[in-house]
């Protein structure tokens, strides 16, 4: 059970969708861990992202 919890907090979504469980379905406690960590890998990708577009920019068209 752990493992697939773990492998859940990768998709930067899960803090997204805990957060709105925890306020709609009125849970208890909200699991800060799933949150700093969908946070974190949302950062990781929008970094990655911006870098590689940085490098392959002057490939693209510029006519749409």
């Amino acid at each position: 059970m752990l493992g697939t919890v773990m492998w859940v907090t990768l998709c930067p979504m899960a803090g997204v969708v805990e957060g709105f469980r925890w306020v709609l379905l009125g849970k208890e406690n909200i699991d800060f861990g799933v949150i700093v960590m969908s946070t974190v890998i949302g950062l990781a990708l929008l970094l990655s992202g911006t870098l590689y577009f940085k490098q392959v920019e002057h490939t693209f068209s510029d006519v749409v």
